[in-house]
């Protein structure tokens, strides 16, 4: 749910604006209306100082300095001393990997003494050099010239040749010999060791540049604050104004009182367009972040984030469709929670992803997966738990392929209800007609074919439903759809609309097909490798029960992250496109994110 917010607003004299902030951003309940975006040079050079801390933290943490290395404490300016020592480790890698190439080239040839050669050359003996491939070079070569093999394998042949040489496969004559490259690189490896004993005391000092950074945040949001205040009387007064959720009122009103400002609260309304801080239980919370990724609700707006839970989890586990992979997700879920599996971006989602595991588990026991095995065809299954099991045909197609399609219009139907609900709400029962006609038309169709298909009722009263309903729902979509209109144009609108609705709707409940496909295609890879592995063990298995267990681990964690990839894109889909089109949510609230330090 949405909180209710209160509005405050504040008229001080201009030199008070920087205390006055100060206070409230003290106080971290207040969001005050500010821009989002640097201004002036002010706050541009706060976001350059925040951009350069940001990247020194990253420079930092992605150097890899190895286990055991010595710490070398330092001190001083660590903004500085930390850019310096990043720039010289990513110098010494390069040249270190550029050397190692280049000796790598030159070891075929070895040593040899340039300062000779130069004086050959002088002496009218040049000597060249060669590199052909096995094939090309001829050994008879070696009696008409004077030709030296100075290596030779399956790459090719590497020779020298003094004097005379009209021979393929010449090349530049190496700059520098194999001992002095190798020497240098001594060199710089030993100048990295002594960078690298200084990174990891640098590394020491990450949460010293957190801090700066969260300092220069704070500052950065004080700062947009106080340039969005607007000037009044001659710039000697300045107002703004800002929100905090209601329950804080008393607290806050009570601060604002021993501050020296003259302030007024009221409650937020629609026309205000205050931020948006959602109010749930536990479970719900968890999905909040997928709520921000569309965009928060406005202020008039319904919440979506409870029943976006319940369907994102649903369809979430019906597009993994295994039971085992299930259990993977709640062992990793668990890990990164307690910080026994550090990935930075999972690092505060992990309780999301075992409950998406918990999930996965029981809708893939009900689908009859489990790592890739058909529990409905295996024998040590007890015959109870197959009876809960989805299987079989409902009117000639699969069942699990009718499940999906059936939670998709019981998913449609729900956003319907919520449109024409919210749509009264906002703008009243008369000029919501066609909206109710619409919901009346699909949601009544469906219900009435559910009853009609288990024979609750006779079939003249459904035939009486039946025509009341579509009396009724016609009357709002073609007649009433805009109150006051020439009939003849509500007439022409409807039967627009009715166009855009069947075909939408259609193409809508088509897609939710996806579930069941993605959940088959992951059940069916997950046996393939099954198989695989099989067939490599064989009837009597000793080394091969190694490459067994290698191809399941490698396949099921390759099925694995396929599946998951899509069982999070494709429902994001399905409630972001299918859901939120049809419930009219809009999504054009703005975060609530309060001045404090």
């Amino acid at each position: 749910m949405i909180e209710k917010m209160t509005k405050y607003s504040f008229i001080l004299l201009s030199n008070q604006q920087d205390a006055v902030l100060e206070s409230i951003q003290e106080l971290g309940l207040v969001d005050i209306t500010r821009s989002s975006k640097p201004m002036d040079e002010a706050s541009r050079k706060i976001v350059g100082d925040i951009e350069l801390i940001n990247g020194l933290i990253q420079g930092l943490q992605k150097a890899e300095v190895p286990a055991g290395t010595e710490v070398e404490h330092i001190d001083g300016d660590i903004v500085r001393l930390a850019g310096g020592m990043i720039m010289r480790y990513s110098d010494d890698r390069t040249e270190i990997h550029q050397l190692q190439q280049e000796i790598e080239t030159l070891r075929v040839w070895g040593s040899f003494d340039t300062e000779m050669l130069g004086k050959l050359t002088e002496a009218g003996v040049p000597v060249h050099f060669h590199k052909l491939s096995a094939k090309q070079f001829r050994p008879e070569w070696s009696e008409e010239y004077a030709l030296s093999v100075v290596d030779q394998n399956k790459e090719g042949t590497w020779f020298v040749v003094a004097g005379e040489d009209p021979l393929p496969g010449r090349i530049p004559m190496p700059e520098a010999d194999v001992a002095k490259l190798e020497a240098e690189l001594a060199d710089k490896e030993q100048h990295l060791q002594k960078t690298l004993r200084r990174l990891a005391g640098a590394k020491e000092r990450v949460p010293e540049l957190e801090r700066m950074k969260a300092d220069l945040c704070a500052r950065l949001d004080l700062h947009l604050a106080g340039v969005a205040a607007v000037p009044a009387a001659e710039n000697t007064l300045c107002v703004f104004e800002g929100f905090a959720p209601a329950r804080d009122r008393e607290r806050l009103e009570a601060a604002f009182d021993q501050m020296d400002v003259y302030w007024q609260s009221a409650d937020a309304t629609k026309e205000d367009n205050p931020p948006i801080k959602l109010k749930n239980n536990w479970f719900s919370r968890l999905f909040e972040g997928i709520t921000g990724m569309y965009g928060m609700p406005v202020y008039d707006e319904f919440d979506p984030t409870p029943l976006l839970s319940i369907f994102f989890l649903l369809f979430f586990a019906m597009c993994m469709g295994d039971g085992g992979y299930g259990i993977v997700l709640i062992l990793v879920g668990i890990a990164i929670h307690k910080k026994w599996l550090k990935i930075k971006m999972f690092e505060n989602i992990g309780p999301l992803i075992s409950v998406l595991g918990v999930a996965t588990f029981f809708v893939g026991i009900l689908m009859g997966t489990f790592f890739g095995i058909d529990l409905r065809q295996a024998a040590w299954v007890p015959q109870g738990l197959k009876n809960y099991m989805i299987s079989g045909q409902i009117a000639g197609y699969d069942a699990q392929m009718v499940l999906a399609l059936l939670v998709g219009v019981l998913h449609i139907c729900l956003a319907m209800i919520f449109k024409t609900v919210y749509c009264i709400r906002r703008f009243g029962f008369r000029n919501s007609l066609s909206t109710l006609g619409w919901t009346m038309l699909i949601v009544g169709g469906v219900l009435i074919a559910a009853v009609a298909m288990l024979k609750f009722l006779p079939a003249t009263v459904i035939k009486w439903m039946v025509i009341g309903l579509a009396v009724l729902s016609g009357l709002g979509i073609f007649i009433f759809n805009k109150p006051g209109r020439n009939p003849l144009l509500n007439i022409g609108a409807g039967l627009w609309d009715s166009y855009q609705m069947v075909t939408g709707i259609l193409g809508d409940v088509l897609s939710y097909i996806r579930l069941y496909a993605l959940g088959l295609a992951g059940g069916l890879l997950g046996a393939a490798f099954n198989r695989l592995g099989n067939m490599v063990l064989g009837p009597n298995p000793s080394w091969q029960w190694f490459f067994f267990v290698l191809i399941l681990i490698v396949g099921h964690l390759l099925n694995l992250l396929m599946s998951c990839l899509g069982a999070f894109v494709h429902p994001l889909r399905l409630n972001f496109v299918e859901f939120f089109k049809n419930s009219g949510y809009e999504g054009r609230g703005l975060k609530y994110n309060p001045l404090k330090k």
